[in-house]
This record gives structure tokens, C-alpha cells and sequence, in this order.
């Protein structure tokens, strides 16, 4: 067993080309990067984004291509927006598939929040499926079947992330979630390091119980809990989460899938991506 290990592009979301991504995510030791399905602030088609990547993955030999945020806004009450979206997706992928041996995508359907404007955006538990409609799950489900049908022309398989405020916000929301759309091409990132930040969470055991018949993909970071409430982002060895015991748990459910390593914290991101790396291949090297 093993398992590839993917760079986050938010280790190099400061200033570097796609051309230094490329090259830095080999150099340090990845398999492959999880790019943005577009980038905010760049005045470029979808084309030559694509390209410019291509180009990079052939320049410097990356193994694998993962694209992920942002995904589609299917929990929008506008039907000409999700029907845009769900367009714009369709035509990415397409051109995506022609470039890229894509194996898994990481996606999301749809942020969530409570329509009372005097709750805090961070009180998680009381937006995304918490606050979801009806209406809410039902476009999530219609539209990803679409896309489940398409990545199964193309042969690749879309992971919805868990993340706070959006319908796919906890293991067992986010089940519910891929139950309803019920393709076999469409399953679940599970990002732990988003589900510490709830009230009543699952233990690692119990996440992994919950999602692993459709667990495709599986992002990694860390964090602190400080005495007020909040969170505090810390290295993949610094936090509360023992990456060690998830990785096991991974290792005892047969997991296979790719490993995504993100970078949390503000700073030099490139310096943390080569510790964060040295600590998670440490640990690979230990279990497996």
C-alpha cells in the first residue's frame, strides 16, 4: 500500500507562477498538487489556465493534477445561477479530462447561511445543513448527479470536502448528502482538521466509520483549541490532531486513495510545506 501525497496550492498562493509551483511541489518531494478550479484575480480563460499547467506538469515530471474549489453554487435559490454553474463545471472538466489523467477532484455544492444576519459566521453549528432547506439538498443532489454522470464518462471521481457552511459540513451530512446523489463517482474528502472546529464532533474512528464506503480523498492540517472558543492553526505535528493515529485508522480501513496536505497558516507558507512534508512522509514511513 501506498499512498500519493499532494501539495495544497495554498503552500504557493504567494506570488509564485504555476511554473514554480510545478517545479517547487517535485523539488520538495510531492506526487502531485491540488490546484483551484480557477484563480481569483487573473485574467486568463479556462484554457490558458489549463495550459499553463500542462506545461508544468510536463516540465518538471508531476505525477498527479487535482483540481478542487471553488465548486458549484447548487444550494443558490437562483436556477439561472446554478444552471450557469453547473456549465461552467461541465465545460472545465471536459477540457480538464483532455489534458489531465484525473483520478479525483475535490469539490463542494453549495455554501449555507442562516438567513438571521445576528449569528456569527462562525458558529458552525447553526449554518450549513444545520440551516439548509429542503430545497437546499434537493438542487445539491440534482446537480451532482449531472456531474457524477459526466465523471463517470471521464473517468474520474469528484470528493465533496467537509467544510463548515456548507450542506457538506460534517461526515454524517456529508453521507447524507452523496447517499442522495447516489452515483458511484461521487464521494467524500474527509478534511478533519474542518470537523475539529465543531461543538459536538465526531472522534477520528468515528468519521472515518462513518464515510469510509465513499471515502475518495482525504485533506490533512491542523490546530489548536485556545480557552475562548476559537482555533488556532498550527504544523500538521503542532495541533491536537495525532496524524499518526489517522493515518493507522486510514491504513486499517484500506484506504487508498490520495493524502492532501494544506497550509493554514499565514507566513512563509513554501518553509511549511517542506516541514509539513518531512513530518507526514516520517510518519508514512513508520506505519506503513
Amino acid at each position: 500500500m501506498s499512498w500519493d501525497i499532494i501539495m495544497h496550492v495554498n503552500y504557493c498562493e504567494q506570488g509564485q507562477t504555476i511554473d514554480e509551483i510545478c517545479q517547487k511541489a517535485v523539488k520538495w518531494g510531492f506526487d502531485g498538487v491540488e490546484f483551484r478550479r480557477k484563480r481569483v484575480h487573473v485574467n486568463e480563460s479556462v484554457e490558458e489556465y489549463l495550459d499553463a499547467i500542462e506545461k508544468g506538469v510536463k516540465k518538471y515530471g508531476l505525477k498527479t493534477v487535482i483540481f478542487g474549489g471553488p465548486g458549484a453554487s447548487f444550494t443558490n435559490p437562483d436556477p439561472e445561477k446554478r444552471e450557469a454553474d453547473l456549465n461552467e463545471m461541465i465545460n472545465f472538466y471536459k477540457l480538464a479530462s483532455k489534458r489531465f489523467n484525473l483520478t479525483v477532484c475535490n469539490t463542494m455544492a453549495g455554501s449555507v447561511v442562516n438567513p438571521d444576519k445576528s449569528i456569527p459566521p462562525y458558529e458552525y453549528d447553526k449554518h450549513g445543513s444545520f440551516a439548509a432547506t429542503e430545497e437546499q439538498w434537493k438542487w445539491a443532489a440534482e446537480g451532482f448527479k449531472v456531474l457524477g454522470e459526466l465523471a463517470e464518462e471521464l473517468n474520474f471521481k469528484f470528493a465533496f470536502e467537509v467544510h463548515m457552511n456548507y450542506i457538506h459540513d460534517l461526515p454524517q451530512t456529508t453521507k447524507k448528502l452523496v447517499d442522495m446523489i447516489n452515483v458511484p463517482s461521487v464521494g467524500i474528502n474527509l478534511d478533519y482538521g474542518n470537523v475539529v472546529y465543531f461543538k459536538n464532533k465526531p472522534t477520528l474512528k468515528e468519521a472515518i466509520e462513518v464515510v469510509k464506503d465513499k471515502l475518495y480523498y482525504v485533506h490533512l492540517k491542523n490546530s489548536v483549541g485556545l480557552r475562548d472558543g476559537s482555533r488556532f492553526p498550527t504544523g500538521l505535528c503542532e495541533g491536537e490532531i495525532n496524524h499518526r493515529e489517522y493515518l493507522k485508522l486510514l491504513k486499517e480501513n484500506n484506504y487508498t486513495g490520495p493524502i492532501c496536505i494544506e497550509a493554514p497558516r499565514s507566513g512563509d507558507r513554501e518553509w511549511y510545506a517542506k516541514q509539513d512534508i518531512a513530518y507526514i512522509k516520517s510518519v508514512i514511513e513508520d506505519i506503513l
